[in-house]
């Protein structure tokens, strides 16, 4: 018998109606002979509905009882997914994150997963029942309830499966899989009917918001195969897995986006080789992430370095650098708000020379001036100005022809 684990979205399970579809979609895989484990996420908005009651209260609450509010959402759905499976005739028991054995690091707000006990789920699956567990959250060694961050019920879906070694973990959402770019902004867009751990952790990286990255990562380490499917429609959706023979006449098999980028510029710093080391440190001390980074030597004893930054974090990145002018001897920053980072991701790059260069002269034939540049082995991200964003994925879907993508119903 082979153990399935099924994970069910916000708007997958975002009112009673989409609650007794997932019950459906759930007894059919335990009619096919299955042990089923269940992960669900909080219904709808109803996260963003508890962040909004604490502020009404507090500007500043404490991460540990935001875990503890935040972690109510998904208890909801675990408790009437249960009771709608036992209303349909299945001996089905809901857990909490911490029920079901889910051990993490002793941080509030986005911790990490540290192990799981699977005793008490691998002795109600030998009773037959469906388990239905919360996502998003667990506990850690000092008994503190702690959550996953946001995109965490992906990452506890996954780490199920493969600590209970199951033979698939399906991720059920509103999209039917993982398309080349976002249909909802290109109307060519194709679903891949596969595509490898790499290539998906990129697109999730640079912004794809069709699974959470660290659930990506947890798959690739541990070879759990993922089919992402939509919840809504009966069709097959795309596979994720360690290699594929799909498809493999692309070069590139998608294109991430994401606006809301804003560039700093350091400049007259120290020309030191310790100078980078110095800035960045700086910034990841402060919880601060960088995306692309460029230096620029400006003389013998002098450089600037220019990177990028989600605009919400601009402000919190220009006070901490202004806290530590001193250490780091800059002589002024610079920022420019109002950009967006287009990127290509497809491991046929690695054997193709000459993809760099066709993006750029696609967007150069457009007049789409690119601000940073930064690649790996599987592809390449470009800063643009926002306003052209959706016209550069449009144009670079078109050169590289993923309209021609078989379409897979």
């Amino acid at each position: 018998m082979s153990i399935i684990v099924q994970k069910f979205g916000g708007t997958s399970v975002g009112s009673v109606e989409r609650i007794l579809n997932a019950a459906n979609r759930i007894i059919q895989e335990k009619e096919n002979g299955n042990d089923v484990v269940i992960v669900v996420s909080a219904m709808g908005k109803s996260t963003d509905q508890l962040v909004d009651l604490a502020a009404q209260i507090t500007a500043k609450p404490s991460k540990r009882e935001m875990d503890m509010l935040l972690t109510t959402g998904e208890q909801i759905t675990i408790s009437l997914l249960t009771m709608a499976l036992t209303e349909k005739g299945y001996d089905a028991v809901s857990f909490t994150g911490w029920q079901a054995g889910i051990e993490t690091e002793a941080a509030h707000g986005n911790a990490r997963i540290t192990n799981i006990n699977t005793d008490r789920i691998k002795n109600e699956l030998t009773k037959g029942k469906i388990i239905v567990v919360a996502g998003f959250q667990g506990i850690s060694s000092d008994q503190q309830i702690t959550t996953l961050g946001r995109g965490g019920s992906d990452t506890t879906a996954v780490a199920l499966a493969a600590a209970l070694k199951a033979d698939k973990c399906d991720i059920y959402t509103d999209v039917t899989g993982v398309f080349t770019t976002d249909p909802r902004f290109v109307k060519e867009a194709r679903k891949l009917a596969a595509i490898s751990y790499d290539e998906m952790l990129e697109l999730a990286n640079l912004g794809a918001g069709v699974l959470h990255p660290r659930a990506v990562e947890f798959a690739k380490n541990y070879n759990v195969p993922l089919e992402v499917r939509s919840s809504m429609v009966n069709e097959r959706g795309t596979i994720i897995e360690e290699a594929t023979n799909m498809e493999q006449n692309l070069v590139v098999r998608g294109i991430a986006f994401e606006d809301q980028v804003t560039r700093v510029s350091v400049l007259g710093l120290p020309n030191e080789l310790t100078t980078l080391s110095t800035i960045f440190s700086t910034l990841a001390k402060n919880g601060l992430n960088v995306d692309i980074i460029i230096q620029n030597t400006t003389s013998d004893d002098r450089t600037s370095i220019s990177f990028s930054v989600k605009t919400s974090d601009l402000e919190d990145t220009i006070t901490i650098l202004e806290q530590h002018k001193s250490v780091l001897q800059y002589e002024k920053v610079e920022s420019e708000t109002g950009l967006a980072k287009v990127s290509i991701v497809g491991s046929g790059m690695v054997s193709n020379p000459g993809v760099a260069a066709e993006m750029f002269d696609v967007l150069a034939n457009e007049g789409i001036a690119i601000k940073m540049v930064s690649t790996s082995e599987i592809k390449v991200s470009t800063v643009i100005d926002q306003a052209h964003m959706v016209n550069a994925v449009d144009i670079l879907h078109n050169a590289f022809e993923l309209s021609k993508v078989a379409v897979i119903v």
